[in-house]
């Protein structure tokens, strides 16, 4: 990246087309940031608005000129700011010394014609700003200073204009500015004020949001995160609403792909504007039902965004080359309906992080549900709860409680570090109270919609973050887990382990495990939590029998073209924020498994299931995709896959047939696969089955002629094998995993699957349970083990050890000289009608 350092003709102002980042002590971090991108990124693309700085000299020259540093600095160092109300009365004393004294005239004149010339280029006599601060101090890749200074909107004309900057100037003496300073150790006299004065993107008219160029959450590089929402985009940083979010895949966005791999409608119930009559002044206003249920940007636009927000990420790189996260903020116009990146700052929490630890909390237990929103973080916390609805509210908290209010100010930054968590009514993850959160490292749970009115104050409460992307609070002290793991020590076997991953919400996180990817993805998990329809249900809703699953399947879909529309973009969507966290590593999706009696406990669904005496073993896996009674319904599955692999890129994506119990059975799937435009080998898409049936050990070699490849489930093949039902209580002292007629038939798998080049895996619980049974896999030779996140660090031990290496790697130097395939009369399968 190229930096050049200038010496400013007028000390005063500068144009953006001037700056850089070397002008960080001339007009701070915001305002060279954004000159830096008018210099390098608009040529590329981007698109910003053009303007300028008014200069650190400026403020300084003001100062000095009114004689105001006496009156500043030593009554600022003599300040204790935990004291909140003498911290109020001395902000507010020199805000006001700032805002009442004249700007010195060459710094007025200076102003006056830097506007002139912005007006002039603009083709407008006098064009409408937004009139920005920009600390000397700000947006450092250690200290954000982010929403410590004032913002001054839709000014117009000299006369106003001057009022804004002696505005802005003041600002750099908020409450939460000076404490700010204190906490961060910056001298107050250190730290000078820029003022920035851009064109105003209309975005009152159009929409407003924050961008970051990695997960929020978790710190994952390779998604970009914007949300947004009607109006001025402060409704958003405030928290004042529950935006719109989008999660974009940076690896095949780069490839062209269209890989939105998540969105998540907010309810957006209100917008700023401008009040009537083109005044300054903003004013909040209700959003109608129809546009709350429609998403702010479309796809286009959100593509779009991603591929600014990565341009800039790699324009900012380090000295090593690598790019640097940000945290952007981004405006629609309303009037020309154009785009616009309005701000630019490194992003402070994971960028700064000095180790590569992961922590990982588990509710040990569970309490009454008090209220649920979105989680910020992974962690969890319980103390008493304190409700506060005003900064009269903040003298009364205590340190160690739980911060619960509608949404949090940045004036309130001093009593939320010694919260031991936050929770509020309103507000998305880029909010203040989220990004705050975050930077002081508490469990926050936002935009709950009812918090403050159903949390009682000196009621004890469990605040958890640690349930993937819905956070908690539950009533009373709750006990938890917490396990730190730095994946950089964990050992690595020759025997690939991989992760079966059920919830898209923690794939972000685990991703970031050395794991070889992930061998089993159910999809039961996300057609329960995240649609909860029955899939025929959602095709013939006319054969929908109950009122109330009719209109709970209409109220489901109303955001969404149709309700076929929203169950494959639901499933693809889940399916894709695995595929996109693993990314490129492979990730085998297995296709829904539900037994009739879960099926008929979705919406919809009893109109449609058989009653069974024995589901396990009834109408299930395979057996449903190519009956009439369901193919409509896997239709939809295959649809959702398709668009996965074909639209968003994610071909490490492979998929996995259950419960197969005959050969004519596989050939069938694979031709309803076909139909609905996914044939095996067709864009490198490989299709395995699942061993589970007695019947896929014996035919072993004939399934491997259908199949590209074979995972184990432990659990209904011990079922099988056993003749015990996995479900009864009465026989659970026989059902044993590690029995030696069961690990004979994965032996025989094992065996039989080589003899054909075809790889085996085991996707089943013993290993997670057991550990010990990792090692009897190792040395039977199977290709990978597939576990839960939790069980890797221990079967990862077990399989470094030296006893179970020896022999496991005898085996995989074997199967390596195997042939891929082998001449042979021709089989059963394909004599098949």
């Amino acid at each position: 990246m190229r930096k050049l350092t200038m010496t400013p003709q007028d000390p005063f102002t500068l144009q953006l087309s001037e700056l850089t980042l070397a002008d960080v002590p001339h007009v701070g971090g915001k305002n060279a940031s954004l000159g830096e991108l008018f210099r390098y990124l608009v040529p590329l693309g981007v698109r910003v608005p053009d303007g300028f700085a008014i200069t650190a000299d400026a403020f300084r020259r003001h100062i000095d000129d009114a004689g105001l540093a006496n009156q500043i600095y030593p009554a600022l160092e003599r300040l204790d700011v935990n004291d909140v109300a003498a911290l109020a009365r001395e902000g507010a004393r020199i805000r006001a010394l700032i805002r009442s004294a004249p700007l010195p005239d060459a710094v007025a004149e200076s102003v006056r014609s830097a506007y002139r010339e912005l007006s002039a280029r603009l083709g407008e006599a006098a064009t409408d700003v937004a009139v920005r601060s920009s600390a000397t101090a700000e947006d450092l890749p250690t200290a954000s200073f982010a929403g410590q200074q004032e913002t001054y909107l839709n000014i117009r004309g000299e006369s106003a204009l001057l009022d804004a900057v002696r505005d802005c100037m003041a600002s750099l003496f908020t409450d939460r500015a000076i404490v700010y300073r204190v906490e961060r150790r910056f001298a107050h006299a250190s730290v000078a004020l820029s003022v920035g004065v851009q064109k105003m993107v209309r975005s009152d008219l159009g929409s407003a949001g924050v961008i970051f160029t990695l997960d929020t959450e978790t710190g994952f590089r390779d998604v970009v995160l914007i949300t947004g929402a009607y109006g001025l985009g402060e409704t958003v940083v405030q928290g004042r609403v529950n935006p719109d979010e989008y999660w974009v895949h940076k690896p095949t966005l780069a490839q062209d792909f269209r890989p939105i791999l998540r969105r998540e409608l907010g309810d957006k119930a209100v917008e700023m504007v401008y009040a009537e009559g083109g005044s300054s002044t903003v004013v909040e206003r209700a959003v109608s039902g129809s546009r709350r249920r429609s998403f702010v940007l479309t796809d286009d636009d959100v593509l779009s965004l991603a591929r600014w927000a990565v341009r800039i990420e790699r324009h900012y790189s380090d000295a090593a080359g690598r790019p640097v996260p940000m945290d952007l903020e981004w405006a629609k116009d309303g009037l020309d309906g154009r785009l616009y990146i309005v701000q630019a700052r490194p992003e402070t929490v994971f960028s700064q992080r000095r180790t590569a630890k992961l922590e990982f909390f588990r509710m040990r237990e569970k309490g009454r549900l008090i209220t649920r929103g979105k989680s910020v973080g992974s962690r969890v916390a319980s103390g008493k709860a304190r409700v506060v609805h005003s900064t009269q509210d903040l003298a009364t908290f205590k340190a160690g409680e739980v911060l619960v209010a509608p949404m949090t100010d940045p004036d309130w930054e001093p009593i939320m570090k010694r919260a031991s968590a936050i929770v509020t009514d309103h507000g998305g993850r880029t909010c203040h109270a989220a990004i705050v959160s975050r930077e002081l490292g508490l469990p926050c749970v936002v935009g709950t919609g009812n918090g403050s009115a159903l949390i009682d104050t000196g009621h004890v409460v469990t605040v958890s973050c640690a349930e993937g992307d819905e956070g908690k609070v539950y009533e009373g002290q709750l006990d938890f887990d917490r396990e730190e793991v730095d994946p950089s020590t964990l050992p690595r076997p020759s025997t690939p382990v991989m992760l079966n991953v059920g919830n898209p919400e923690t794939a972000l996180m685990v991703a970031q495990l050395p794991s070889a990817g992930v061998g089993l993805a159910r999809l039961e998990f996300i057609i329960s939590s995240a649609i909860g329809i029955h899939p025929v249900a959602i095709v013939h809703p006319e054969r929908v029998t109950r009122r109330e699953a009719l209109a709970e399947i209409r109220t489901r879909s109303e955001a969404f073209a149709s309700p076929r529309e929203f169950f494959v973009e639901k499933l693809a969507s889940g399916i894709a924020q695995i595929a996109g966290a693993f990314y490129p590593r492979p990730v085998i999706v297995r296709f829904s498994d539900f037994k009739t009696n879960e099926y008929a406990g979705l919406i919809g669904g009893a109109d449609f299931e058989p009653v069974e005496h024995n589901p396990m073993i009834g109408w299930r896996g395979a057996s449903r995709y190519y009956d009439p009674a369901y193919r409509e319904g896997f239709a939809l599955e295959c649809e959702a896959i398709r668009r996965v692999r074909n639209v968003m890129g994610l071909v490490n994506v492979k998929v996995m047939v259950p419960f197969c119990r005959t050969l004519e059975e596989g050939s069938r799937v694979l031709d309803e696969m076909a139909h609905n435009g996914l044939s095996r080998g067709e864009q490198g898409l490989e299709v395995f089955v699942m061993i589970e049936i007695p019947n896929n050990v014996i035919l072993a070699e004939q399934f491997a002629e259908l199949f590209d490849g074979f995972s184990i489930g432990s659990n209904d093949l011990t079922q099988l094998t056993l003749g015990v039902d996995r479900d009864s209580e009465q026989l659970s002292r026989i059902f044993d995993e590690q029995d030696p007629g069961v690990k004979e038939m994965i032996r025989l798998t094992i065996e039989r699957a080589h003899r054909w080049g075809r790889k085996v895996g085991l996707c089943g619980q013993a290993p997670s349970d057991h550990p010990e049974f990792a090692r009897f896999l190792a040395q039977a030779g199977i290709d990978s083990i597939s576990v839960t996140s939790d069980a890797l660090p221990k079967v990862l031990e077990i399989l470094r050890s030296p006893a179970t290496e020896a022999r496991s790697t005898g085996r995989a130097t074997e199967f390596d000289r195997a042939p891929s395939s082998r001449s042979r009369e021709p089989s059963s399968v394909e004599r098949l009608p």
